[in-house]
């Protein structure tokens, strides 16, 4: 009877692409995927440490699978929480047989020495399986060369290594998906490092789209966000734009280390939805941020009011250790922290809701991810809401549906006539 393993994904969809990668690997050794991870002889959990809420997840996540596993199962601890602090979380946690970071072998025996280990591996190019949904996430690049002063992934997960592009379409196409979704800590950046002095983003993006119905793109800092990439994006069929923009406060922003203003990201999300009116946009900003004043605050609420995105998420500031804002005075009290960011979610809610209703009526297109679940361009998925659908709708589909109603979040339609 066949070994089985259980993966446990933590963080964001980068993860979830490692966590494929290295079920594909254990699946050519010869395990096979557990129903359960009491089920498991192998479990394997895939951290995060992008925060403080992230690591104590991971924590949590650790020793609630310790529990569950069964008698002589191994626990085995990889992704950006072992990478980060190795040997300290090995002695922190002794339920765990084995502490891997990237491209450390996996050790499938008894103990922490080793025995029966899998060969050292690198997680940008190890072969996936076929998509299991219509839609895949695939990660073009590893690392970043920024130096934002609250994020401490550069630490370890290094400079960017962008992957060759006839490897990212190999892999694209042994997927089978209808829709790709890029992914990278800088997007954007993605062929900066190769040496050929340009990024290569768009041409990525141009031959991606000749072999997929749709090409969405997360994660682009706003300063790399060309007219050419723009062009790019919108010429898919799915222009929607997750700006990574933080703040909009300009002295907050350079304390940041980040590029920009209020005032030069309505600018281009006015240039972008001139050029494409269906434009959907998504972005993310850091509340509490040392030194963040009252004044700061009160112009991001001006901004979301303004700019009405589609999707915002606010996060409150997490101290990482080795970073620069790691020292920076001004901090700002949690209980502040807690009510800004309630006065942002709720003034963002309300945007979101509003522009969800103001769809009842049209006909859209949607790709149908599950029975009875869609989505279309307008939605990344699992991070946005969902179109709701008849079930009889078959998985992997195009249809043109008409929105009929909305509830917060999500649409539901049906197919137009």
């Amino acid at each position: 009877m066949s070994r089985t393993y259980w993966i446990e994904t933590l963080g964001c969809p980068k993860n979830q692409v490692d966590s494929e990668k290295l079920a594909g690997t254990l699946a050519a050794d010869g395990l096979a995927p557990a129903q359960a991870p009491q089920d498991a002889d192998l479990v394997v959990v895939n951290t995060c440490a992008f925060i403080g809420e992230a690591r104590q997840e991971s924590v949590d996540t650790i020793l609630s699978l310790a529990e569950q596993r069964m008698d002589g199962a191994q626990l085995v601890v990889t992704g950006c929480l072992a990478e980060r602090y190795g040997d300290e979380l090995a002695d922190a946690i002794p339920e765990a047989n084995q502490v891997a970071g990237f491209g450390v072998p996996v050790s499938l025996g008894p103990t922490r020495n080793g025995q029966g280990p899998l060969p050292s591996m690198d997680l940008l190019e190890l072969p996936r399986p076929k998509a299991t949904a219509p839609w895949a996430y695939v990660k073009v690049a590893e690392g970043c060369d920024r130096n934002c002063g609250f994020c401490a992934i550069p630490s370890f997960r290094g400079k960017q290594r962008s992957r060759n592009i006839e490897a990212i379409l190999a892999e694209v196409d042994q997927l089978e998906a209808n829709e790709i979704v890029l992914v990278a800590q800088d997007l954007a950046a993605f062929g900066r490092d190769q040496g050929q002095g340009e990024r290569q983003i768009v041409s990525l993006v141009q031959q991606v789209a000749q072999r997929v119905d749709r090409v969405r793109l997360l994660y682009l800092y706003p300063s790399d966000l060309t007219d050419s990439l723009i062009d790019a994006i919108c010429a898919t069929g799915v222009p929607y734009f997750d700006l990574s923009l933080q703040h909009v406060a300009r002295p907050l922003v350079r304390r940041m280390r980040r590029w920009g203003s209020g005032e030069v990201f309505l600018d281009r999300i006015s240039a972008i939805r001139r050029r494409e009116p269906e434009a959907a946009f998504r972005s993310n900003f850091i509340v509490g941020y040392p030194g963040e004043t009252e004044a700061d605050h009160d112009e991001l609420l001006r901004f979301v009011e303004e700019a009405r995105v589609d999707w915002c998420g606010f996060f409150a500031f997490s101290p990482e250790e080795g970073t620069y804002a790691e020292g920076l005075d001004g901090k700002v009290p949690e209980s502040l922290v807690f009510e800004r960011l309630a006065e942002l979610r709720e003034l963002q809610d309300g945007i979101t809701v509003e522009l969800r209703d103001s769809l009842i009526g049209a006909t859209i297109e949607v790709l149908v991810d599950q029975p009875g679940i869609g989505r279309s361009h307008r939605e990344a998925p699992e991070i946005d809401g969902i179109v709701q659908l008849p079930g009889y709708l078959e998985v992997g589909t195009f249809h043109d549906v008409e929105v009929r109603s909305a509830i917060g979040p999500d649409l539901v339609g049906a197919p137009a006539r």
